[in-house]
Order: structure tokens, then sequence, then C-alpha cells
């Protein structure tokens, strides 16, 4: 198809000739442009889940559950692998795939989150991997995010050092001097660091987390439809 006008072109004006490559190159870049902002306009933001056995499952499921809502791709990994783990109130959850392989799909996300439970943050906490995580992460400025008692592994991974954060009201104590301690407050924000306090405040942490990932205008779009406030 490219061929015939360029024939006729030739045949009508070899001035014009010259102007052709200019015209096809300026086409050719056009249409490259428009492809490389279609793909990063289509493309997902990407966030991970860390689930250890004890894990808090309202935690868990209502944060995956609301950052599918806004358009976020989530990756719920097993701590110890993909086998189906036990929570802390006796339900049971099955990860995606074991933590292990979706860092060997995928090493970095744009977000990565710790959901609470005392037993599962203790895990979280004793997890090297997890520590090089979360550290990983942090320096290249994706969110890093915890909730409930899943804070205190930012404090035995030395992650987020000096900055706001909160937690479940009885892990307190065991935030360090090295973090500014905040209550009263859902959900806080310090930079790339998101914490939250609780299974009541799982929703406006799932929340916080869209806006951040996708915008104010989805986070918005998916309270209005869960019904959060305003019904």
């Amino acid at each position: 198809m490219f061929l015939f006008p360029l024939k006729r072109f030739c045949l009508k004006s070899s001035k014009s000739l010259l102007q052709l490559p200019v015209v096809a190159n300026y086409n050719i870049d056009f249409f490259q442009l428009q492809s490389k902002s279609f793909s990063s306009s289509t493309m997902s933001k990407s966030a991970l889940m860390i689930l250890a056995q004890g894990a808090e499952e309202m935690e868990t499921v209502i944060t995956v559950d609301m950052l599918r809502r806004g358009g976020v791709t989530v990756t719920l990994a097993g701590l110890d692998g993909s086998s189906p783990v036990l929570c802390s109130r006796q339900v049971t959850l099955v990860p995606d795939k074991s933590l292990a392989d979706a860092l060997a799909e995928k090493p970095q996300y744009d977000a990565v989150i710790l959901p609470g439970g005392l037993e599962g943050s203790e895990r979280l906490s004793k997890s090297s991997v997890v520590g090089t995580l979360l550290k990983e992460h942090e320096k290249s400025g994706k969110i890093v995010a915890a909730i409930c008692a899943a804070p205190t592994a930012f404090v035995a991974h030395g992650v987020a050092k000096g900055k706001r954060v909160t937690s479940y009201p009885s892990t307190k104590d065991k935030i360090s001097s090295d973090y500014t301690y905040v209550e009263g407050e859902r959900v806080v924000v310090d930079g790339n660091i998101v914490t939250s306090r609780g299974p009541g405040t799982a929703y406006w942490f799932g929340l916080t987390l869209i806006e951040l990932l996708t915008g104010k205008e989805k986070a918005q779009q998916v309270e209005k439809g869960m019904l959060i406030s305003g019904y």
C-alpha cells in the first residue's frame, strides 16, 4: 500500500520525494507515541499482599478486594508457600501463589502490603525475605503499607524510621522511639509509608491505597459503590 503512492509522488514532483521521508518518519513517530501513551494509560498498578499463618483475615480480604475493585492488580502471596493459610480467626485463605514465585515473576511492585494479626505479624517480623523486600521497596519510593500489628514488622526490619505511623493500640509499646506514633487517625500516610489501626479501619486503609495508586476519583467510586459512607 505504501509503494503505489510513492511511485505517483515521484512522477509528479522530484522535490516532493525529498520531503516524503520526513512525512513518513513523522507519521511513524506519531504512531509510536500514540502506542506508548495507550500502553501507559492501560497499564494497571500492582500490589503484593503477603499472607502469613495467623494473619488477620478481615484486613487481608478487605484490602485485597478493595484494591481489585479500584483496578489494581493484586497478588496474594503466601509467605511459606502456596498452600492454604490458617488465619487468626480460624478462617483459611488460599494464596494466589507463593511469595518466592511472586518475586521471581515480578521483583518489584507498586505497593507491598502487610496484614495484621499477632502471629502473622511475628512471622513477617522474623522473615529475612520480607525484610529485604520492604527495604528495597522503601528505597525505590514504592508504597510500603501495614495495618494492625503489622507495623511491628517495620520496627523489626528497620523500615520507615523517622516516619509517622500508627498501629493496633495494644502494639503501641512495640513501636520504638525511631518513629512518631500517631493516635486518633484511621490511616496515617507519611511519604510512601502507609499504616492503619485494625479490622475496623481496613476499609479506609483500602481507600487510601486506591487513592495513592490510581487516584482520588477511583477511590471515591469504590467508596460510593461499597456504601462505606453517605448511604
